[in-house]
């Protein structure tokens, strides 16, 4: 394996490409990648590279992210059916049912969903910075999408606004119950529980800490607590433990696994690397669009 990844490294030096991989992407990725992260962080990380080709390890709609972010870049995506269940679960028809009933309230998106969803909406989020997207806008009413449960969770902090949301969720995230959340507490006792926003409402009450992905790890290095219970995708565990080797890390829950994030593997990196191949392609009108969504996002100060 490490005589493929360091062939893999050779061939993106010879493409001027950068590689990206999600933080629940297989070890083996992870420790070929440039960068590891979030997915909006690493497109934005890559934008101000001076790579010419941008190779990303995740789901389709997190290179079409890319795209959107980088249309000087060429953005190459290895298996281009490994794609997202919270995405699909959406539709442009959707979106325009929920603007005629609501037709005050501005369309949050998400950054989990695919780029036709972002060009019919107002503004993107992520799962780090939705409350303050929503704290941004002047109306009362907002429909947010695609994740019923980051709505709910967004709401809390909103008691003087109604969020609309489409009953869209993520299945490894949902899957959570509090029973399994309470029984890892009892085998750990002394461990801190941080729960992903996607998580279910009464899975979120019992969470020491709320944080997106990239939240998680930096809560786990500047925490004192020496074990956590990661209520988030597996994958998540390795950079955790990497990053901490001093500290324990438990799963929630081993059901939390996400099988598009695992489809990727070194071989199709590296034919990915050589082929330059597949290519991901968003229409520029369609970009535009869903760029002003994700820019109008950016502007927002961070708090």
């Amino acid at each position: 394996m490490r005589e493929l990844q360091q062939e893999i490294r050779a061939l993106a030096r010879e493409k001027k490409a950068i590689i990206l991989a999600h933080n629940y992407q297989p070890p083996e990725i992870q420790d070929v990648a440039d960068l590891t992260g979030d997915s909006l962080e690493l497109s934005l990380k890559a934008a101000q590279t001076e790579a010419e080709v941008i190779v990303f390890c995740g789901v389709r709609f997190m290179a079409e992210t890319a795209a959107i972010v980088c249309p000087d870049k060429l953005v190459v995506f290895p298996r281009p059916e490994a794609g997202c269940e919270m995405a699909d679960m959406i539709t442009v028809e959707d979106v325009e049912a929920l603007k005629a009933k609501y037709p005050k309230a501005p369309v949050v998106t998400y950054v989990n969903s695919y780029v036709e969803i972002k060009a019919v909406s107002d503004i993107c989020c992520t799962s780090a910075n939705s409350i303050n997207v929503v704290k941004s806008l002047a109306a009362k009413e907002i429909i947010f999408l695609p994740d019923m449960n980051l709505a709910r969770y967004t709401q809390r902090f909103f008691p003087d606004k109604k969020i609309y949301f489409h009953e869209g969720f993520c299945p490894f995230h949902d899957v959570l119950t509090v029973e399994e959340v309470k029984k890892a507490k009892e085998a750990h006792p002394q461990a801190v529980f941080m729960a992903h926003p996607e998580c279910r409402p009464e899975v979120i009450d019992l969470a020491d800490a709320v944080r997106s992905t990239s939240g998680m790890l930096r809560f786990a290095r500047e925490s004192e607590a020496r074990e956590f219970i990661v209520g988030t995708e597996v994958g998540l565990l390795y950079p955790l433990k990497k990053q901490n080797p001093d500290k324990e890390f438990y799963p929630a829950s081993e059901k939390m696994l996400c099988k598009a994030m695992k489809i990727i593997s070194l071989e199709d990196l590296k034919r990915a690397l050589e082929t330059l191949s597949p290519v991901v392609r968003v229409p520029e009108d369609i970009r535009k669009r869903a760029y002003r969504a994700v820019a109008r996002m950016l502007e927002i100060p961070r708090s």
